[in-house]
């Protein structure tokens, strides 16, 4: 397994790691047992970067990771994030108070049960408090010893500046993929400039080009995705011609879709390191082959014509998660 070096750290992680979102309990449910031998093949094959948050499930997907790292910590890069929050009113938030940040992180110290977070990210930003004492409260949990190294997700670039001068951040996650392509103008090349490793969640859009979804009925009752836009009937009939593309280059190189799809998100460079979520062993070791797929220059321009920036019809999160991005 090829390994990149985490920003500025002197942590190792895999090219490919797992996102482990998708486990029981946020899209749809699923075995847990599953996932858990799932998350220890992940470390068979080579695949150590791990990424959760106390935002999932309310804690449990936490502590799902937690049952499967027991007794074998050290093959694992753990990540986990806080900050995004439910008001009492049922709306999105965010809380970035230095305060706060001690009692999440202790929180998900406990239900980890570990001893420090290898990468702590605020999973979204309060523009309610300076970037600079959140980044601040932060970096005293590395004085601390409860956390390694840092992170930030969908943070807009002069907070991932205000944030880098206050302390180095070691990773940005933000959600990248064929269809999702924000980041290429001015996010991708920051962190290149930084040298801030840029993680990309959802690289697979969310499903759409693993090639199993076919229209909404592929979505089970509950599934989260069937509140996405992108995924409501008018909106999805249209994306899913851009899937099309993507399952010809397949079929001519002889892999599946996904493995395409995030073949393409490796190429945008040395720094950028996907993290494709799957409870499904036989999924996760497909997607550690995209690492052997190389496109050549008249594919990757083949892919860019046929789903440009912006191809997408409808927007990547429903009214309210989008007031909470690149902020």
């Amino acid at each position: 397994m090829k390994t990149k070096r985490l920003g500025n750290s002197d942590l190792e992680v895999s090219a490919i790691g797992l996102g482990c979102m998708v486990m029981p309990g946020f899209y749809a449910p699923g075995e847990e047992a599953e996932s858990i031998a799932t998350i220890h093949h992940a470390a068979e094959i080579g695949i150590n970067f791990l990424d959760t948050s106390d935002a999932y499930g309310m804690g449990k997907n936490e502590e799902l990771v937690a049952r499967a790292v027991a007794g074998r910590r050290d093959d694992y890069v753990i990540a986990t994030k806080f900050g995004n929050i439910r008001l009492p009113d049922g709306k999105l938030g965010a809380n970035g108070r230095p305060e706060y940040v001690t009692q999440a992180c202790e929180a998900s110290l406990r239900r980890l049960r570990i001893d420090v977070i290898d990468l702590y990210y605020q999973h979204r930003v309060d523009l309610t408090v300076p970037i600079e004492d959140t980044v601040g409260a932060m970096s005293r949990l590395i004085e601390q010893g409860k956390v390694r190294c840092l992170g930030l997700s969908e943070a807009a670039p002069d907070t991932v500046k205000r944030a880098h001068a206050t302390y180095p951040i070691s990773a940005l996650q933000t959600e990248y993929s064929l269809w999702t392509r924000d980041a290429e103008s001015d996010v991708l090349p920051l962190c290149a400039e930084l040298g801030v490793t840029y993680v990309a969640y959802s690289p697979l859009g969310r499903g759409i080009f693993s090639g199993a979804i076919t229209g909404p009925n592929s979505l089970a009752e509950g599934d989260r995705r069937r509140e996405h836009p992108r995924f409501q009937e008018a909106n999805l009939q249209a994306n899913l011609k851009l899937v099309e593309p993507v399952r010809e280059l397949a079929a001519a190189k002889g892999c599946s879709p996904a493995q395409i799809a995030l073949a393409w998100v490796l190429s945008r460079g040395e720094h950028v390191v996907p993290i494709p979520g799957t409870r499904h062993a036989d999924h996760l070791q497909s997607n550690a082959g995209a690492l052997d797929i190389i496109l050549g220059l008249e594919e990757l321009a083949f892919l860019d014509e046929a789903i440009s920036p912006g191809a997408a019809s409808g927007t990547r999160y429903p009214a309210g998660g989008m007031k909470m991005l690149h902020l």
